[in-house]
């Protein structure tokens, strides 16, 4: 009797809440669609497929009749569909009632548009932590697909994991399937032949009364969009040619996940470790522990024993991203803030608008950054924002809050004073800086504060080196994974890695180059004064919101022979495009990526079409501004490249000056 072995091939289809629009259709018609046309012309080739919610919802909306070719293929059982939560967020960083919000959400979704509620679920970059496992359980999620690493950290062998295991957490028992590694780098970058050789060769590893399956699940995105994918996976044929010889072998069977997991039996019990794919453990670590893990991993390598042991070369976890990017910690625990007050509302007073924005809030990709992920790109940070500061004007509405409060938001024992009225919001970190941490402006949905710091990264020793390729395959005949390309689409300069001393907030104040150190008083902090300790003599700082303005005062008690300056970092959406300009004195000054100097001045207007606004400088005093953009260096599956973060506004007093107001005024289209 001939063995064989199945066929379980999912794909993962994801975009960012937030992506800009020609993203999304260069993805559709490179991928989403040309994918779903392919498959549909062989009915008899079951899969499985993810769309994130978001996507799914935009699809829908843009392309019915792509999303008619889907349905049919659901309606003639040739597709399985997978939920998640609903805005693809990472499940176990967010509170326990918003999973199961979430997760039911989308199988909602699934339900109505395609008459299939999942009983399958895919883990965001696969992490898994135990935790979710009592959610998804009552969602009805019978099974999800983790890697093979996950299993491999846990003590078992790759020879093991050819079916799937079973959890539990409190007794809410879920199943496991493990994707294969060796199958995520081959599909579908290896010649069709080699796939098919290796896949007929897993027919052999079977067990008595069981069936042995080839588990595999990754990104759609691999199908056409990653370098060279398009030619190679569409007009070349490979995906064509891989599922007629799929179809035409008599030892592989494709079958869907929920018919493998109704006929077979589990493997046994696992209880896996707090983990992510392999690539993440280098990716969530700081750079200097990044660094010395890519070297233990290169000589275990070279040394020949990183395959069997790599499961004990373990980095990072998840969860690391929200220690080493403040910027990510702070959006976390915002939202976290915002779900506890959208809990606590009584019955009745929350909204599905409410529900939305907070889902909104928790999309995964803004929080985190390595190959992939968003933290770095400014307009996927601006969509969490946009939901929080959205949300927050909700519940403001019908629980308002006072007008001062102090609380230690992100945990990092430093606290954090709120001043907002039914326009703006200022949040001042009171650390020795005394800066503004976060400038929303309601109408505008907008975080004015919303950039990112340069901090070390440990792909910036590639770049100062030089070091950079770009392989155009590999020795089978097939072509290089995004993982294994390094390029730069940006020349990059040794001054766009120089590492910030300080936070990029607005109002960073220096004497001759040296920052101002500050301190607050308990009587006089809710009024918002601060008082230089550093200087020798003391400058007062007082922050104020006035309606739709900010005002920062600053005395000084004695003529300085030094020269004062402020920092003002205002992330305005338009960053180097077309839409931000300078307005001085009537005329256009360039645009935001571009610098400008000029002295005497006492108002300049930033005006951003992206913004759907105007933020108006003021001072009381002649100053000199230097304005300039503030880039970061980020590296993505297309290489490294500079993003622009905000637009630096560094204003300069001079010596005789005893008092300067700076006023932000704020103004929506």
């Amino acid at each position: 009797m001939t063995q064989y072995v199945s066929l379980l091939l999912g794909v993962h289809a994801h975009q960012p809440v937030g992506n800009f629009p020609e993203v999304l259709e260069d993805a559709h018609l490179r991928c989403y669609r040309p994918f779903l046309q392919v498959l549909h012309r062989y009915p008899d080739f079951r899969f499985s497929i993810h769309f994130s919610g978001w996507l799914l919802d935009y699809l829908l909306k843009h392309y019915p009749d792509d999303m008619a070719l889907l349905r049919e293929m659901v309606a003639r059982r040739q597709v399985e569909l997978f939920g998640a939560g609903d805005t693809e967020p990472v499940l176990a960083v967010i509170p326990q009632r918003d999973r199961i919000g979430q997760v039911n959400a989308f199988s909602d979704k699934l339900a109505d548009k395609f008459g299939q509620r999942p009983q399958g679920a895919w883990l965001t970059e696969r992490v898994w932590e135990s935790s979710v496992v009592p959610a998804l359980v009552d969602c009805g999620v019978r099974y999800v697909i983790v890697d093979d690493y996950h299993f491999l950290c846990a003590g078992k062998t790759i020879g093991e994991l050819t079916g799937y295991f079973t959890t539990e957490e409190e007794f809410h028992k879920l199943d496991l399937f493990p994707i294969s590694e060796e199958l995520r780098y081959k599909i579908p970058f290896a010649p069709v032949e080699e796939t098919i050789a290796y896949l007929e060769s897993l027919a052999d590893r079977h067990s008595p009364g069981m069936q042995p399956a080839a588990i595999y699940f990754d990104d759609i995105e691999k199908f056409g969009i990653w370098p060279e994918t398009y030619q190679w996976v569409y007009e070349r044929g490979w995906l064509e040619q891989f599922i007629r010889q799929v179809l035409a072998s008599p030892k592989i069977r494709t079958q869907h996940y929920g018919e493998y997991h109704a006929s077979e039996r589990t493997r046994g019990i696992v209880y896996l470790p707090t983990v992510s794919y392999i690539e993440m453990s280098e990716w969530t670590l700081p750079a200097a522990s990044a660094n010395a893990y890519a070297d233990l991993v290169e000589q275990a390598k070279a040394n020949g024993w990183y395959e069997h042991n790599k499961a004990f070369l373990r980095g990072g976890i998840w969860r690391n991203f929200l220690t080493r990017y403040p910027e990510s910690n702070w959006m976390h625990k915002r939202m976290l803030g915002l779900s506890a007050r959208l809990a606590a509302l009584p019955e009745g007073r929350c909204t599905g608008l409410m529900r939305q924005k907070l889902y909104e809030a928790q999309a995964n990709d803004a929080y985190w950054h390595g190959l992939f992920g968003g933290l770095y790109l400014p307009h996927l940070r601006r969509a969490v924002y946009r939901a929080i500061v959205e949300l927050e004007a909700l519940l403001d509405a019908v629980s308002p809050r006072p007008g001062y409060f102090t609380e230690d938001t992100d945990l990092d024992g430093v606290d954090e004073a709120y001043l907002q009225n039914s326009v703006l919001q200022a949040v001042l970190k009171l650390d020795r800086f005394a800066g503004v941490c976060e400038l929303d402006a309601y109408r505008m949905k907008h975080n004015f504060v919303d950039t990112l710091r340069r901090q070390a990264e440990h792909y910036y020793p590639k770049i100062q080196s030089g070091g950079v390729y770009q392989p155009v395959g590999d020795a089978t005949g097939g072509i290089a994974s995004a993982h294994d390309r390094v390029g730069c689409k940006h020349e990059i300069g040794a001054e766009d890695m120089v590492i910030d001393d300080h936070p990029r907030h607005l109002f960073i104040d220096r004497l001759d180059g040296s920052f101002v150190e500050y301190r607050s008083t308990a009587s006089a902090l809710e009024n918002n004064h601060f008082q230089s300790e550093n200087t020798d003599y003391p400058i007062h700082k007082h922050i104020l919101l006035d309606y739709n303005r900010l005002q920062v005062t600053y005395h000084f008690t004695a003529k300085f022979t030094q020269h004062f300056s402020t920092e003002i970092n205002l992330a305005m959406p338009s960053c180097d495009g077309i839409g931000g300009r300078y307005i001085y004195q009537g005329k256009i000054h360039g645009g935001f990526g571009q610098g400008l100097e000029l002295t005497g001045l006492t108002e300049i207007t930033l005006d951003d079409d992206t913004l759907g606004g105007q933020v108006v400088l003021n001072t009381s005093h002649p100053v000199r501004l230097r304005a300039y953009p503030h880039f970061s260096v980020s590296q993505s599956e297309s290489g490294f490249e500079k993003i622009m973060q905000a637009t630096t506004l560094l204003l300069e007093c001079p010596a005789t000056c005893h008092e300067l107001i700076v006023t932000l005024t704020f103004l929506p289209a």
